[in-house]
Parts: C-alpha cells; structure tokens; sequence
C-alpha cells in the first residue's frame, strides 16, 4: 500500500505544472477570447433587440398611417356619395318642377280648349237657333201661301 501511495504522490506531483498550466489557459482565454466575445454578442443582441423595436416602432407608424388613410378614403366615399345625392336630389326636383309645369302648361290649354269649344258652341247654338227660326219663317210662309202664288 505504501508503494500505492507514493505512486500517487507522485502522479499529484507531476499534475500539479498541468494543473497550473490548465490554470493560466483558462485566464487566458477568458481575459483575450471570452470577455471580448461576451462583449460583442450583447453589443449584437442590443443592436438586434434595437433593430427589432425600431422595426415594431416603425410598424406601428405604418399601421396608423395607414388607418389614417382608411379613414380619409372613407371620408372622401362619404363626400362623394353626399355629392351624388345631392345632384339626385336636385336633378328629381328639377325632374319634378318641369312636371309640375308641364301639367300646369297642360291644363291651361285644356281649359282654353274647353273655354274656346264652350264659345264656339254658344256661337253654333246661337246660330242654329236663328236659322231655325228661320227656316221656321220660311216654313210658315210656304205653308201659309196661298198654293199657285210662290210659284
């Protein structure tokens, strides 16, 4: 067993300039590869994380761009259909108001027409009457003449 132990006395002692070298390998790369490249990876993953909320930032004001051009085109269908409704509504008065006079325009030749065949019958009546009396006369005459004198 003594020959156990001072071999592994020994095999400690002839790890220990590993031991140390592994010890000053480690610093090494700590001080020159490790904390440099742990620098630049959060450099990069802040630049990212910025680059990504730059990108949200700049997605949003997009959204409300273009909701705000949503909302003018709205705006601008709703002018549009009033306009529209409103050269309707003028062009049914404007339909509505030559009806209007053309009826008016109607009646008033109707009734000159009524007026001007009341005249003329009242005139026919008129005349009629006096030839009938007339011809009443006349038949009167012929029947009371005496049978050979109107020949």
């Amino acid at each position: 067993m003594d020959q156990t132990l001072q071999q592994l006395g020994e095999l400690l002692l002839g790890s220990v300039p590993t031991v140390i070298l592994l010890t000053l390998l480690y610093i090494s790369y700590t001080w020159i590869v490790h904390r440099p490249l742990q620098r630049v990876l959060a450099e990069r993953r802040s630049k990212t994380e910025g680059a990504i909320e730059k990108s949200k930032s700049d997605i949003g004001r997009a959204e409300a761009r273009t909701d705000e051009y949503e909302q003018r085109l709205r705006e601008a269908r709703a002018a549009v259909f009033k306009a529209q409704e409103a050269k309707r509504q003028a062009a049914i008065q404007a339909r509505a108001l030559a009806v209007n006079q053309a009826r008016t325009s109607a009646q008033a030749r109707v009734q000159a027409a009524k007026t001007e065949i009341e005249g003329e019958r009242a005139t026919a009546e008129t005349r009629l009457q006096a030839e009938a009396a007339a011809l009443a006369l006349e038949i009167v005459r012929r029947v009371l003449q005496p049978a050979g004198a109107g020949r």
